[in-house]
């Protein structure tokens, strides 16, 4: 049988830690913030942030264009509202499939070992031995820019460090009581790690998750602010910063709401991903400060 204890209480329990960790709640606020822009996007948007206005270009802000306009008379706040709906959909897709990359792969090297372990964590390392940021530049060089691109890229990049503490956790776990009883009874390995190995390593992967959906949202903006991911007229955060650098003396508003969206939202995973490790895992920050 699992160690976890009954769902239910463990659920109450971590509701009642979240409730008292105001970093956690004030990301999970900012977060929720987020998604409801993006599901509301064209309700909250003043105007069409893809009509062009040459008479109107680089206003200042003002009631009727709050965050000013482009150098093509794009409304700014309408344009960050809609990039809203693509940096999310940017870190969730990618975070979602680097998981299920690495959290598959992490399982199959920790619980089976021998050849498929040394295989998986030697290509771990041949990919952690360049900075994330480079391999992923490579890589959409290769396949040519674009935000596809550039999600695929970060996904081949950002696997690595699920599989290494998915088999760090499953070579802990596997050695527990629960889990050579389960062996003992003939339950298969499939059985093992679906209701015996998976839900006891979760809480660390959730964890990762919620931290990296962050990551992949900065490096995603910071590839389009290079040209390599989102491409015009998309209204794309880094993409935004790109195209008004050219105007940052004149027209600063260009630069900075663009950057304090990416901020805000970087800020709000990490603050929810930090607030989640002391929930899950309290004695994590008492061992860091030992």
């Amino acid at each position: 049988m699992s160690v976890l204890p009954s769902k239910s209480g463990t659920q109450t329990r971590l509701v009642g830690r979240l409730s008292k960790n105001r970093t956690a709640l004030a990301g999970l606020v900012v977060v929720l913030f987020l998604v409801l822009v993006a599901v509301f996007a064209p309700a909250l948007a003043p105007h069409d942030p893809y009509e062009q206005n040459l008479d109107k270009a680089l206003l200042p802000l003002s009631p009727e264009y709050p965050f000013g306009t482009d150098d093509l008379g794009r409304c700014v706040l309408s344009r960050i509202i809609f990039g809203t709906r693509i940096s999310l959909r940017v870190g969730l897709l990618v975070t979602a499939l680097t998981a299920f990359l690495g959290v598959g792969l992490g399982l199959v090297a920790g619980y089976y070992g021998g050849l498929a372990d040394e295989i998986i964590m030697r290509l771990v390392d041949v990919l952690l031995a360049f900075p994330g940021l480079v391999l992923a530049l490579a890589f959409v060089g290769l396949l040519g820019p674009g935000l596809f691109n550039v999600m695929l890229a970060l996904a081949l990049v950002g696997w690595t460090s699920y599989a290494r503490l998915v088999r760090g956790a499953v070579l802990a776990v596997k050695a527990r009581e629960f889990v050579e009883s389960a062996r003992a009874v003939g339950a298969n390995d499939l059985h093992i790690l679906y209701r015996h190995i998976v839900p006891n390593i979760s809480a660390p992967v959730i964890v990762l998750a919620t931290l990296d959906i962050g990551r992949v949202i900065l490096t995603a903006a910071s590839l389009s602010f290079l040209g390599l991911g989102a491409q015009p007229p998309v209204a794309d955060w880094g993409a935004m910063l790109n195209s008004g650098k050219a105007f940052i003396r004149s027209a600063p508003h260009l630069t900075v709401f663009p950057g304090l969206a990416i901020m805000i939202a970087v800020m709000a995973f990490n603050f929810l991903g930090d607030g989640l490790r002391d929930v899950l895992d309290p004695w994590q920050k008492a061992r860091e400060l030992a």
